[in-house]
């Protein structure tokens, strides 16, 4: 009989790496959770959100666009627009996880964030052959403890934020920790030139848009950034001929 993930040494190792980063993803838990009592909505709405969304960056897009009456679009656009990094996430992970049931993938892909794919990747480079079983099995238990630790530490002090929000003053700066914690994303991710100028085309579509209402400057910053590196990146040059033996009917 197959051991549970969690007694695997690779759970446990999954879960120290991103201990590291715990601190920094309670402290924009609690302050999105903060934000969403302040902003004025019931305390229903915001234990709903904090537990099924689990994506710090789209609520904090989403919920001022609620609260404004913004169109449905306008607020699903953006919301996607935020989270779209998770598409080009899931297709690198799709090796790495076709091997299980659709259920299973379906909670890997709630469960999954910005660190853990991160960590993860660095972790394992590389998807193990289907026949590994025991390859398998230790990236399994990696993911699975550093999603863990991850869902714990946002979920919960979002929880605690909602529930001491008229307790703690906005005046904290708790908004800082998760401005750090993007940038922490952001640096991780930006492992060449082509990702470096996407940042900083988006960065400055952005800060130039500022004054379009309904936080349409997200959508500009997206757009900008996916034209400009659709125009760099250069195509994959061609496979070379397979060459030809002399005499071959």
């Amino acid at each position: 009989m197959t051991a549970p993930l969690f007694r695997h040494p690779e759970f446990r190792q999954g879960m120290r790496d991103m201990a590291s980063a715990a601190a920094g993803t309670a402290a924009w838990g609690l302050m999105t959770g903060v934000a969403m009592v302040k902003s004025g909505m019931s305390l229903f709405e915001a234990v709903l959100m904090g537990v099924i969304v689990f994506a710090g960056s789209s609520q904090l897009a989403a919920v001022p666009l609620i609260l404004g009456g913004a169109p449905m679009w306008v607020i699903l656009a953006t919301a996607a627009c935020v989270n779209l990094r998770f598409v080009v996430f899931s297709a690198h992970l799709r090796p790495y996880l076709m091997h299980q049931p659709l259920w299973r993938r379906l909670a890997s892909g709630y469960f999954t964030a910005d660190l853990s794919y991160v960590m993860f990747t660095n972790r394992h480079p590389h998807p193990v052959p289907p026949a590994d079983t025991e390859g398998l099995r230790a990236q399994e238990a990696y993911l699975a403890g550093n999603c863990a630790l991850t869902w714990l530490s946002w979920v919960v002090p979002s929880l605690l934020g909602i529930a001491l929000a008229n307790a703690i003053p906005l005046s904290w700066g708790l908004g800082f920790a998760g401005i750090l914690a993007l940038l922490g994303v952001m640096c991780s991710l930006a492992s060449s030139r082509l990702r470096v100028v996407s940042a900083g085309v988006a960065g400055a579509a952005a800060v130039a848009a500022f004054a379009l209402p309904l936080k349409l400057n997200i959508l500009v910053a997206i757009a900008a950034a996916v034209a400009v590196c659709l125009m760099l990146e250069k195509p994959a040059a061609p496979p070379a001929p397979l060459p030809t033996t002399k005499g071959a009917a």
